[in-house]
């Protein structure tokens, strides 16, 4: 049965000032955070996921962070359950849920649910993989021909939704975007208020580079030294995240340490670009810049401009 209260998602690109102001908004409430960060699951990787301290947890509870160690299988469709769980509980127990993260397709399958395709063929995955490792960019080309509306809302280097796209194709000789014109995103039990948090890219930048430096500084380079020293290989989906993937490489000798770094900062923005284009594409989303707005304080009012958060939260 939907739930009558609308529920807040706080999203935004990395860096933009999602954590603080969502901290003090849900303490001013006394309301529950569930994450929808896909990196902020693992257990052990805090520094390189921004994650919010011990301390910022201790004062706001916080759903979904610290639940599966680095090389167990998360999927969207385990976030579902999970986050829908996690809101079923707090809104059962008089609580208030605040949704908060920058994982599109968490977000996309908590707001509209989710699309439940053809299982998995491996031998046909194994032959198309194959068939990339022998020729690099292939399976992308073949999509953009087979399915060209999937093929714009996947990123080219983003291997496992292609080969995804195309398995759905050979099972089902149909595309990929027709299975979800006509699933049309819409089971879901709760009603949202989804914003999506923005900033000049002027003023975006130079707080991701202002964001790496400091997770240099908290230790970063000694976090992913520490996962790699415990076995955890460069090739598992965890160890893909921003940060992780590129110490290994140094750790590997591919690239120095500056390298790392200046090519964390590089990936990083091109990351929150990634994001907007995603969110450009939900129509749910309702944006709110927040450029010039340094203090949580000041994003908090420019989100209670957006939402009446009377009615919708309590």
């Amino acid at each position: 049965m939907p739930e009558n209260k609308p529920i807040l998602i706080i999203a935004g690109p990395t860096a933009v000032g999602k954590t603080d102001a969502s901290l003090l908004l849900a303490r001013e409430l006394g309301a529950e955070i569930v994450s929808a960060d896909s990196m902020q699951i693992y257990r052990g990787m805090d520094i390189g996921t921004a994650k919010p301290t011990p301390e910022q947890r201790k004062e706001v509870y916080h759903h979904l962070i610290d639940i599966v160690q680095p090389d167990q299988p998360y999927s969207v469709g385990d976030y579902l359950r999970d986050a829908r769980s996690a809101i079923s509980g707090i809104l059962s127990s008089g609580g208030t849920p605040i949704v908060v993260g920058g994982t599109g397709l968490y977000i996309r399958a908590l707001t509209r649910g989710l699309f439940h395709g053809p299982p998995a063929d491996l031998a046909l995955r194994e032959q198309l993989l194959r068939r990339e490792s022998d020729d690099p960019g292939s399976l992308y080309s073949d999509l953009a021909q087979a399915d060209p509306e999937a093929a714009v809302k996947i990123h080219p280097n983003d291997l496992r939704r292609t080969v995804r796209a195309l398995e759905v194709f050979h099972l089902r000789d149909r595309k990929l975007s027709d299975f979800h014109r006509e699933h049309g995103f819409s089971d879901t039990p709760f009603e949202f208020n989804l914003l999506f948090l923005v900033r000049s890219r002027g003023e975006l930048y130079p707080r991701i580079e202002k964001r790496v430096d400091q997770m240099i500084a908290q230790g970063l380079e000694a976090e992913v030294r520490s996962l790699a020293d415990r076995g955890y290989s460069r090739d598992l989906s965890s160890m893909q995240a921003l940060g992780y993937q590129h110490f290994m490489r140094f750790f590997l000798q591919e690239i120095t340490r500056e390298e790392a770094v200046a090519l964390l900062k590089r990936d990083t923005k091109r990351f929150a670009k990634r994001q907007f284009t995603w969110f450009r594409r939900e129509p749910q989303a309702r944006w709110v810049d927040i450029t010039g707005l340094d203090e949580p304080v000041e994003i908090v009012e420019r989100i209670k401009k957006n939402i009446d958060i009377s009615n919708k939260l309590v």
